[in-house]
């Protein structure tokens, strides 16, 4: 499965006082770094993580990266979008150079 989310925190964390510039920089690298470390194949864009592997291991990711948001703000948001295919692998980069090539044959 491919796994694109987007986690962000809201609110003031306990504690602690809200940054200034609204910005949510330290708490989505908090999420990509628990993304990273899992060993999953993934890519970061200016708007999502996309993750792929296998659904539990997949939403086990998504969890403890949500977990990690929350410690920055009372509470989160969290947006999923999901493409279950069963039996395909390497489909992070495989859809794009499908894409790529669709593009260069004009089609």
């Amino acid at each position: 499965m491919l796994l694109a989310f987007s986690v962000a925190p809201s609110g003031t964390p306990a504690g602690g006082s809200r940054p200034t510039d609204a910005s949510v920089h330290d708490a989505v690298a908090a999420a990509v770094r628990i993304v990273r470390e899992s060993g999953l194949p993934n890519q970061t864009d200016s708007m999502f993580t996309t993750i792929e592997g296998e659904w539990d291991d997949v939403f086990d990711v998504v969890k403890r990266a949500t977990e990690a948001v929350g410690k920055f703000g009372s509470r989160v948001s969290l947006v999923i979008k999901a493409d279950i295919r069963p039996g395909y692998e390497g489909e992070l980069s495989a859809k794009v150079d499908r894409l790529e090539g669709a593009l260069s044959d004009g089609s």
